[in-house]
């Protein structure tokens, strides 16, 4: 006798409970800590544990150091193209089109005016996640035209560096930005209008051998890699063990290469200080047009 018979009936259906924690946290590179991310926005991206300086974005960077975090962009349609043609993994046109997906802006570059402390600055920022912050010839001629305007309005000039250097996909047109934005922030120390550096991680290559180690003041935040080859070409190099701490911000500053390493959250007022500072110093007076012969 069967005293018991299966019914080939299908389950009801339970909805299945999943509680989404993917991309909600992240690990500081510091004290490998997990953090909860909107624990890091609070804090300027800045590791509550260790105080470990997470890099941002130039838009938050923005935000973080103006009044009110308002900011008149110029130069915003310059895109650069592709003069060589290039191509190594991928053509240079794929990198600059997911590149402006991925950040959405033009380049590795945002230029413009806004006022800090209540004193007008003209800023170039620089946008570490386009191909790196590379230096190409849409970079160099942002800041150039930035200098341009910082002498011409004699009004400060701040630029905030976060690159790999020189883009190798621009060859030569790239590496000659370097002399280019040297020559301009030559003019504008003979008009006598002042010129703030801040170093960011990281800032190396062609960036750090031209505009900037060239501020009036040189500043950095705590943790960050400066220097022209990277550590590891280095020692492959010279067949030497680098010191502890070569490169970072900490170094330079023991080793006179910087005026200051401010940690994110004291940029601000540090940067208010020292442009009022600057202004204080007697100004060298506008410089001449040059007179054809």
């Amino acid at each position: 006798m069967t005293w018991f018979r299966r019914e080939n009936k299908p389950l009801p259906s339970v909805p299945e409970k999943r509680v989404r924690t993917e991309g909600l946290w992240v690990k500081c590179d510091g004290c490998r800590r997990i953090l909860w991310k909107k624990d890091l926005a609070e804090n300027q991206e800045l590791c509550t544990h260790c105080g470990f300086h997470f890099r941002i974005s130039a838009r938050r960077r923005l935000e973080l150091l103006l009044d009110d975090g308002r900011f008149t962009e110029r130069d915003a349609s310059l895109e650069s193209t592709d003069p060589l043609e290039f191509t190594d993994v991928k053509p240079y046109r794929d990198r600059l089109r997911k590149a402006r997906e991925a950040t959405g802006g033009r380049d590795a570059i945002i230029t413009g005016e806004g006022k800090l402390g209540g004193q007008p600055v003209i800023l170039c920022v620089m946008e570490y996640g386009f191909i790196g912050g590379s230096l190409g010839a849409v970079v160099g001629e942002k800041i150039t035209r930035a200098i341009e305007r910082a002498e011409t309005a004699r009004c400060p000039l701040i630029i905030i560096s976060a690159s790999g250097g020189a883009r190798m996909m621009e060859g030569a047109v790239s590496l000659m930005q370097m002399g280019k934005i040297a020559a301009q922030l030559m003019l504008l120390d003979q008009a006598g209008v002042p010129f703030i550096s801040v170093l960011t991680d990281p800032t190396t290559g062609g960036v750090t051998a031209s505009y900037a180690m060239l501020g009036d003041l040189n500043i950095a935040e705590p943790g960050a890699l400066i220097g022209f080859a990277g550590p590891r070409v280095i020692e492959q190099t010279i067949r030497q063990k680098l010191p502890e701490g070569f490169q970072r911000s900490e170094f330079l500053l023991e080793h006179g290469m910087l005026d200051a390493v401010v940690p994110r959250q004291e940029m601000r007022e540090y940067l208010i200080r020292a442009l009022a500072f600057l202004r204080a110093q007697p100004a060298a007076p506008p410089r001449a047009a040059t007179q054809s012969a």
